[in-house]
């Protein structure tokens, strides 16, 4: 159990590598210490290599680390199957995680522009000059920074580049200020103007999709700590001296309840997280 406990922590340091201590050893083998500190060998360590081997220590190695734990401590290679079989799992929700963290960002990123831009026009400025100078920050939109600076500076279809902009996840608002854009070129009504109404409506969905998030974050947060009362009992157990992963590893009628209990909890989770996505989406 020792053992087991040590490892955990180690792979818990390794993969997040957020206290002093660890800062100071990833210092001490990148040679960023001091001169004389460490074996020779250590200083010679090349960061890029440490910095390649962070990046590739992401969350998802958790699994099989608790799963090769779990396999000693049960004597089986269950575990250990497991945890490899919940790496993709694992992956696939940091990546949707990520996802959902940049399409916020380009949603703030665009009602940035959009204020900065009604400045810039209300203070003078031609649009496409007004739009050179509100672009210079990208923020979440610099995948879509060049082509939109390109036909501001070279007399292109701005409306268009911003069109096809939003078609990126979050910057759906971009579709807006293409249609400002055109009107105010086309038919000379005030850009500023339209702008502004733009910005705050912009803004008042987004605190809507805020809101919503925070009402649900509850019903979310219920889920995951219902999902994780089993790993409770099974710590319960063994400190009682039942030995359940014994009796789940090793016994028909443990594999049998290990089997339905995974099953559905793998059910409930989903059913939960896509009533919270559907309401997310019906909103």
């Amino acid at each position: 159990m020792s053992a087991a406990v040590a490892c955990t922590a180690a792979a818990v340091c390794l993969l997040g590598e957020r206290n002093p201590a660890a800062r100071r050893a990833r210092l001490l083998f990148s040679g960023a210490g001091s001169a004389g500190s460490g074996p020779p060998g250590w200083r010679s360590v090349n960061p890029d290599a440490l910095r390649r081997l962070r990046g590739r220590l992401r969350a998802e190695w958790a699994a099989p680390v608790a799963g090769l734990v779990l396999a000693v401590l049960g004597a089986s290679v269950l575990p250990a199957v497991l945890g490899a079989a919940g790496v993709p799992l694992l992956r696939r929700v940091r990546l949707a995680g990520r996802a959902r963290r940049d399409q916020e960002r380009r949603a703030d990123a665009v009602i940035a522009l959009c204020g900065t831009l009604a400045g810039e026009v209300r203070a003078g400025r031609q649009p496409g000059e007004a739009l050179m100078r509100a672009a210079r920050d990208p923020g979440g939109l610099a995948d879509a920074q060049a082509t939109v600076l390109a036909a501001a500076r070279f007399g292109g279809d701005v409306p268009g580049a911003l069109a096809t902009a939003a078609r990126r996840p979050g910057a759906e608002g971009l579709r807006g200020l293409a249609a400002c854009w055109r009107v105010a070129v086309d038919q000379g009504a005030g850009l500023a103007a339209g702008l502004d109404r733009l910005t705050a409506a912009l803004r008042a969905e987004r605190d809507q999709r805020a809101d919503l998030r925070a009402q649900l974050a509850g019903a979310r947060t219920t889920a995951v700590m219902l999902a994780g009362l089993p790993a409770l009992g099974l710590l319960i157990g063994t400190a009682l001296g039942a030995d359940p992963l014994h009796v789940l590893l090793h016994t028909t009628a443990g594999l049998g309840c290990l089997t339905a209990g995974g099953a559905l909890e793998g059910l409930g989770l989903w059913w939960v997280l896509r009533i919270v996505r559907g309401a997310e989406a019906a909103a």
